[in-house]
């Protein structure tokens, strides 16, 4: 599946990442490694670097 670059800048901060702007490489990247993108994150839960599922619910949830 070929993976165009994003129409919409890209939200996450780690801007030397290869992914960076490639949605689908960045979800099919985190998904595999049980993570979520930091671009689902606010800016302040993406600020931790920490993509767990569980830090993701904390950081939704406003704890």
């Amino acid at each position: 599946m070929a993976c165009p670059s994003n129409r919409l800048p890209c939200a996450c901060t780690y801007t030397s990442c290869p992914r960076h702007g490639h949605c689908c490489a960045c979800i099919a990247h985190h998904n595999a490694k049980g993570e979520v993108p930091g671009c689902l994150f606010t800016k302040e839960g993406e600020a931790r670097w920490d993509r767990s599922l569980a830090a993701f619910l904390d950081d939704r949830q406003g704890h």
